[in-house]
């Protein structure tokens, strides 16, 4: 056999095409090994970054060291996706649902009621709204500012809670953002917002001994959960979790201490106001049970060049459903699509069955007590009207129609069902006692103009004070703390992304 020397030398065309393979492996090789060292060298770099001051609430100064978190961050600005229930768009729910008005008639939801368009407006959004143009406590700011926890380290927490919200507005500039999740020194996730840690503290938890895995709901659960303001100290932030986290838990907790948000201006009801109890139903639905976090869907891994890292584009997954949703479902995304839909589909339908008869419920009530019922002909029946309504509140406040888990929320729509049929049974009879033996006659609530109306509310007076405040009142809030802030270290003067107050930014909230 000849060997591949005596080939060569009856061919020698044979040895430049062996040079030639030869040299374009070394260099296939060589760019493989650069590329791997660069990308080694990129990651490297991301991670050499100086400590940050420990309550820098500005996002921007975060996003110099952190580039493409914060990039993506900024993508939270867009509210143009629209799922068929949800997404980032403006929804007038009160338009949508008018029964809302009616449900939360003597309460400031009553006027003004929109989704949620997403962090980056929390601070411009929660100044808009009409329902900031009632009296409310400092904690309302809470859940909306970088800027919380600065003010709750240099006031005291018990201190922060107690002021009005309109004192503490030149305080507040900068939207939900990297100061609320991570440590400004390790960017560990770490709980900024002590009511969290208070409600696992109570429960004999400690907060410090959770995974990392935990961690990334955890931080969401600052403020997607329910909550309460306190009568003593002022206006304290409570998680009612104490006998449970489940709707029927809570409602029993708030039924102990004899707990109202407010007094209903028909029925007169004792009422509570779900607040968007997200994490509480994410615990009880097939996501939480095999391990899923908040951010594994609304934050999942992206990578970049030789960098992994959290997407900080915190969305829908309908939007984002190739990294949100097919990492573990290997279905196509109209079918993971479709069955979405399909669940919030009757979610949805059970809410509506709900809505009327709890309006109606309400509008009853009223004529009960103007033919002259006692009290303690209507105790039983306030008490089926409180519990009705916080039930269907419980699914209606959370985010994602259902979806976080969608079983436990058509369960519990299902007892507010019969405790409102319940209820208006009860009515049926008190009025028969009353000598009122006719239906009662319902009002034109069908839009809600005409739910606002029916309960009194003068909407063109309550924008032209909001109006007013926007005007004359705001402004000077955020001179305020934009001089404050050009005075903060590091002083790099970094031109601000849309925390400020921008008339005409956005559709009031």
């Amino acid at each position: 056999m000849k060997t591949i020397a005596q080939r060569i030398e009856e061919k020698p065309w044979l040895g430049w095409v062996l040079f030639g393979v030869t040299l374009l492996l070394v260099f296939l090789f060589g760019l493989f090994g650069a590329s791997i060292i660069e990308r080694r060298q990129e990651a490297f770099i991301t991670q050499q970054v100086q400590p940050l001051p420990d309550w820098e609430p500005r996002n921007e100064v975060w996003g110099q060291q952190y580039p493409r978190q914060f990039e993506r961050y900024r993508q939270t600005a867009r509210t143009d996706f629209a799922s068929k229930h949800a997404g980032s768009t403006m929804i007038d729910y009160l338009e949508k649902y008018p029964e809302m008005v009616i449900l939360w008639a003597g309460y400031a939801f009553s006027r003004d009621y929109n989704q949620g368009r997403g962090h980056y407006y929390s601070v411009h959004d929660v100044r808009e709204t009409l329902r900031t143009d009632v009296p409310q406590p400092g904690t309302c700011w809470t859940c909306k500012s970088t800027d919380v926890p600065r003010l709750m380290n240099e006031l005291g927490v018990e201190e922060f809670y107690a002021k009005n919200w309109a004192e503490l507005g030149p305080e507040v500039v900068n939207h939900i953002g990297c100061q609320d999740c991570h440590d400004p020194r390790t960017m560990d996730l770490r709980i900024t917002r002590p009511a969290l840690v208070e409600a696992f503290a109570r429960r004999g938890q400690d907060i410090n001994e959770v995974t990392h895995q935990e961690m990334r709901s955890l931080v969401c659960a600052q403020c997607h959960v329910e909550y309460y303001f306190a009568k003593e100290p002022r206006g304290y932030l409570v998680f009612p979790w104490d006998r449970g986290l489940g709707a029927e838990d809570m409602e029993a907790y708030f039924d102990a201490i004899e707990h109202a948000d407010w007094i209903h201006a028909l029925s007169r009801a004792p009422m509570i106001k779900a607040q968007h109890p997200d994490y509480e139903l994410y615990l009880t639905g097939v996501h939480a049970e095999r391990g899923v976090s908040c951010s594994d869907c609304h934050m999942p891994y992206r990578s970049e060049g030789g960098v992994k890292f959290t997407d900080h584009h915190l969305q829908s997954p309908l939007n984002n459903i190739a990294n949100a949703c097919q990492v573990c479902h290997r279905e196509s995304e109209a079918t993971l699509r479709d069955g979405v839909y399909a669940r919030q589909d009757r979610i949805a339908q059970l809410r509506r069955i709900v809505e009327p008869q709890l309006a109606a419920a309400h509008i009853e009530a009223k004529k009960a007590w103007d033919a002259g019922a006692t009290e303690e002909q209507m105790a039983p029946v306030l008490t089926l009207i409180r519990h009705a309504q916080w039930r269907w509140d419980f699914v209606a406040a959370a985010n994602g129609m259902g979806i976080h888990s969608p079983l436990e929320s058509a369960r519990i729509l299902g007892t507010a069902i019969d405790k409102t049929g319940q209820a208006r049974r009860e009515l049926t009879r008190v009025l028969h006692t009353l000598g009122v033996t006719e239906p009662v006659e319902m009002p034109d609530i069908s839009t809600k103009a005409k739910a606002q109306a029916y309960i009194g509310l003068d909407m063109d007076q309550l924008r032209e004070n909001k109006d007013a405040l926007l005007r004359d009142v705001v402004p000077g809030w955020i001179r305020e703390a934009e001089e404050r802030e050009a005075a903060m270290q590091p002083a790099a003067r970094i031109p601000r992304a849309g925390t400020g107050f921008a008339p005409g930014a956005s559709p009031r909230r």
